[in-house]
């Protein structure tokens, strides 16, 4: 629970509880604090409990924590067995070279490598001349 406080971190609030409460009171307040740490924790796995016996049986290995989409995915898609080929996918797909050809194709361009659909070029507007209306384009 405490794994992210260093020595200096702990040794600053002990000195902040002392100023705070007082060297009398402060063994008081730290045990009222644990009994709540407590009596929080049964709460939530009771709860945790509860939720699992009522999902039933077949959820009986269902863990809360895979709730988080960060660990569904990292389980899910993320894991070595790859049943949706996405390594596949990621190793053919060159993101530099889709959007240089993009590029290439809005400017009229052609690629040497022939992937990217050449469009016509079309002439520069006058400036008073209206740009053709395209309405599938709007």
């Amino acid at each position: 629970m405490f794994s992210d406080i260093g020595v200096f971190e702990l040794v600053a609030l002990v000195i902040l509880g002392v100023l705070v409460f007082g060297p009398d009171k402060l063994p008081k307040v730290i045990q009222d604090i644990s009994r709540f740490v407590r009596k929080v924790r049964a709460f939530s796995d009771s709860a945790k409990e509860d939720i699992r016996n009522e999902l039933g049986p077949e959820f009986k290995d269902f863990e809360f924590e895979d709730l988080n989409p960060r660990t569904f995915v990292r389980k899910n898609l993320l894991d070595d067995g790859d049943d949706l080929g996405l390594k596949e996918i990621r190793s053919g797909f060159d993101l530099k070279e889709e959007a240089a050809s993009v590029t290439d194709a809005v400017n009229g361009r052609s690629r040497s490598s022939g992937s990217a659909p050449s469009l016509r070029k079309q002439d520069p507007v006058r400036p008073d001349e209206r740009p053709p209306f395209d309405p599938d384009a709007t």
